[in-house]
């Protein structure tokens, strides 16, 4: 829960003064301190799951593991394209010196956060845990997309001004679609 006053101070800090050299720092603090949040997070949940009480979930616990392999291999995917298309990392090891657009960033804006979402819910389907489940979407979903469309979305306009508003225009921000 402390993404949402970090991610919304980092916002009120950019608007202030939307100078690039300030953007650069502000997001440095921002992406380092949210990445640490939603790290910390998913790392208790995961170690933690088996002493989470409630009903297990009626899907079959391969399943959950093929499912785990294929979301762990999207994510992978989704920074492996940042890095080869964007010249850059998640979160602020190496911001993007090109906003990427191609291959998964094609289909949708943010394919590492829809990646590490799927991840959880496959994790939560692997170890038949409904509460995981619930967690993931209910808890952590909305701590991850309040993070992108209040700060990342808007350190991408100041960064990459009129070409990512034209590629913010044509690609959904979540959900993939054929590309246009």
């Amino acid at each position: 829960m402390l993404v949402f006053p970090v991610v919304w101070l980092g916002r009120k800090m950019v608007d202030k003064d939307p100078s690039l050299e300030r953007l650069a720092w502000i997001t440095t603090f921002v992406h380092y301190a949210a990445a640490l949040l939603f790290f910390s997070a998913a790392f208790r949940a995961v170690v933690t799951h088996e002493d989470w009480p409630g009903p297990s979930l009626p899907v079959p616990t391969w399943i959950g593991s093929i499912l785990v392999i294929i979301t762990s291999l999207a994510a992978l995917l989704a920074v492996l394209n940042l890095a080869l298309k964007g010249l850059g990392a998640p979160f602020a090891i190496v911001l993007s010196k090109k906003l990427a657009v191609d291959w998964l960033y094609a289909w949708t804006r943010n394919p590492m956060v829809l990646g590490t979402l799927a991840l959880l819910v496959s994790l939560g389907i692997w170890y038949q845990s409904t509460l995981f489940v619930l967690w993931a979407l209910l808890l952590f979903t909305p701590a991850l997309l309040f993070f992108v469309k209040i700060y990342e979305e808007r350190e991408l306009e100041i960064r990459f001004g009129e070409s990512y508003l034209a590629y913010k225009a044509r690609t959904p921000m979540i959900f993939p679609r054929r590309p246009k």
